[in-house]
């Protein structure tokens, strides 16, 4: 397992997104391993965005991650559905990323089973993410740095589009600011044109 603490220091929440495409999400249970390259995120600015589940400083007891060190796992469920997010700031700072989509790596035989599909719906939302690297909510409040859901070594995007964030109606500037990236070109980016994708599927080369 690589340290990827580096990613999270000194560094706005946007950049961060940008950094985390093409880095392998890995869940480690037990002796086996479920992973996908980060293709496809969403950035959520804390207390000044008024899509966030953090604006205005809100807390409650499901917030509780939002405010803790960076590379904290926040969970949280919609429409049952489990959604991954990573704090991005210092503990206070209430900003984070949400995992939109991946490329599966590793385990594709158990994650086709966990989502009993296969193909680019297999990881190409959120939910999907979760429910195919089995990720639940035993993980909120835990660590990416120190715990079985970590980052290692991955690709390197060929280019990175910014655009604004899925399902963010009547939010005033929040719905059209470009607050998502996803790697240019790779089939499990969330409702990619089929005529966008790469036969690269958007990667340069590995790292």
């Amino acid at each position: 397992m690589l340290n990827f603490y580096e990613i999270f220091q000194n560094k706005d929440t946007k950049e961060i997104a940008k950094e985390l495409l093409g880095k392998k999400l890995v869940h480690q249970k037990e002796d086996q391993f479920l992973s996908g390259y980060i293709v496809d995120v969403e950035c959520y600015l804390g207390p000044l965005d008024e899509a966030s589940h953090s604006f205005g400083f809100k807390k409650t007891p499901r917030l509780k991650a939002m405010y803790d060190k960076p590379g904290s796992i926040y969970i949280y469920q919609m429409h049952r559905h489990f959604l991954l997010n990573l704090v991005t700031q210092e503990k206070g700072v209430p900003e984070g990323i949400m995992i939109r989509a991946l490329e599966p790596n590793e385990g594709l035989k158990t994650m086709e089973e966990l989502r009993q599909t296969t193909g680019v719906n297999l990881t190409n939302g959120p939910g999907k993410v979760t429910q195919a690297l089995n990720i639940k909510q035993d993980l909120y409040g835990k660590s990416i740095f120190s715990s079985s859901l970590f980052l290692t070594k991955g690709k390197v995007p060929e280019k990175i589009i910014a655009t604004s964030r899925i399902g963010i109606p009547n939010k005033g500037i929040w719905t059209d600011l470009p607050l998502r990236y996803y790697v240019a070109g790779n089939p499990y980016v969330t409702k990619i044109k089929k005529s966008d994708v790469k036969a690269s599927r958007g990667w340069r080369e590995e790292r």
